[in-house]
C-alpha cells in the first residue's frame, strides 16, 4: 500500500498489486481502517470479471 496525501486534505491509498484498488481518509487513523475493506471489494469485482468471461 503507498499512501498519499490528498489534495483537498486527508490522505488516500493505492494497492499497487491490484490495479484500481484504492481507499481514503479524512485521518491517517481513518485512512488504515479502510484497506482491508477496499482490497476485498476489488478482489470480489475481479472474482465476478473472471467468472464471466466469454473467453
Amino acid at each position: 500500500m503507498i499512501i498519499h496525501p490528498a489534495e483537498e486534505g486527508g490522505f488516500w491509498a493505492e494497492v499497487p498489486a491490484i490495479q484500481g484498488c484504492a481507499t481514503q481518509g479524512d485521518t491517517m487513523e481513518e485512512l488504515l481502517k479502510n484497506p482491508h475493506e477496499a482490497v476485498a471489494a476489488c478482489l470480489s469485482v475481479k472474482s465476478v470479471e473472471f467468472q464471466y468471461c466469454s473467453c
